[in-house]
């Protein structure tokens, strides 16, 4: 798909609106535990040679999800609407400037393990953009490319044993990163919505 071919699909009314919810990969969450409301920007970098979606690899001394390939975002702060709070959280890690990407919608909320409630706001993204990771949360930014995204046998399910018992997750191929978990789930949703229109 070119990024003119993308850019079409993504202007079509609705077309994130009737996703099915996300099916969790993650264990129950214990007795009395808070969800935290986060969102996260799902960036559609729209580049004519091979459009692809923007992720990063998070710093691996952070308390939550450390090392993990994530979208940028994090938690929404008291009055801000997800769209506002992924937008920011992508300017606070890895300097993307608060007026390049262009809102589409969002997805179907994502509970994970961890108790993270996240929206998934999708938008595009023209090339040309400056990216400058903050290594207090960031180790590095990249993109998955729409290729990969679009081919339904490049994810897969692995399963491996979590705090006693075993659970089965998604994972994307990448040559670098190992994408999975929350990041892996909402980009299986994302597919499913483009190749299906």
């Amino acid at each position: 798909m070119t990024a003119e071919e993308l850019s079409a699909r993504l202007s079509r009314p609705g077309l994130f609106a009737g996703l099915p919810a996300i099916p969790r990969d993650d264990l129950a969450l214990p007795p009395g535990a808070v969800i935290k409301p986060a969102a996260v920007l799902v960036a559609l970098v729209l580049r004519e040679e091979e459009p692809g979606v923007l992720l990063t690899q998070r710093a691996s001394h952070l308390s939550n999800h450390a090392g993990q390939v994530s979208f940028p975002g994090g938690r929404i702060e008291l009055g801000e609407t997800p769209e506002q709070a992924a937008v920011r959280e992508a300017h606070e890690e890895v300097a993307l400037d608060p007026s390049l990407p262009r809102i589409l919608g969002r997805m179907p909320k994502y509970l994970t393990g961890t108790g993270f409630e996240i929206t998934p706001v999708i938008a595009s993204l023209r090339p040309g953009f400056h990216l400058a990771p903050d290594p207090s949360e960031v180790a590095s930014a990249f993109e998955l490319p729409l290729s990969t995204l679009l081919d339904p046998l490049a994810p897969r399910r692995e399963r491996a044993e979590f705090r006693g018992r075993m659970r089965e997750f998604w994972v994307w191929p990448h040559g670098e990163h190992y994408i999975w978990g929350a990041t892996a789930a909402i980009l299986v949703n994302l597919a499913n919505a483009l190749r299906g229109g």
